[in-house]
């Protein structure tokens, strides 16, 4: 049998082996992305999470912290200065009654703060947006420590 023949019988094989190639070639390079994506979350969120342990929180789990905000600080840094955003925020910061009951509440000056660091790590280029209607809040401290 001549070596062209074996080639031409078996060019399946050569076909088969080139696909199998080009199809490794792109899930590694997808996974390339994907591991680099993780360590740049990661590497934000522990960031954050030395900046919270810094202002006197417990230090939260940076695995959590990255699953949550991701590398780009998610939800909490899309438009962190809209009217409704604020308005949400400033509900969280009530007596925790719903309807006619809810009142605000003089917020703890820490939480408030909690909340400028999450901006400062993952998008400081809004912090600045926001940063005037923090210090207009009235704050104490109010919890325990």
């Amino acid at each position: 049998m001549s070596p062209t023949r074996f080639a031409s019988q078996h060019k399946w094989i050569y076909i088969c082996a080139i696909v199998l190639l080009v199809g490794f070639v792109v899930v590694g390079l997808i996974q390339y992305k994907a591991v680099r994506s993780t360590n740049q979350a990661l590497d934000k969120a522990n960031r954050l999470a030395d900046e919270v342990a810094a202002a006197g929180y417990p230090r939260p789990d940076p695995s959590a912290l990255a699953r949550v905000l991701g590398e780009d600080g998610g939800i909490v840094c899309e438009d962190p200065a809209s009217a409704l955003k604020s308005a949400l925020w400033k509900i969280n910061m009530s007596n925790g009654a719903t309807g006619p009951g809810q009142r605000p509440v003089i917020a703890d000056r820490q939480a408030v703060q909690a909340e400028a660091l999450v901006l400062k790590v993952y998008c400081p280029d809004t912090l600045h947006r926001i940063q005037s209607e923090l210090e207009d809040l009235k704050t104490d401290q109010t919890v325990r420590r």
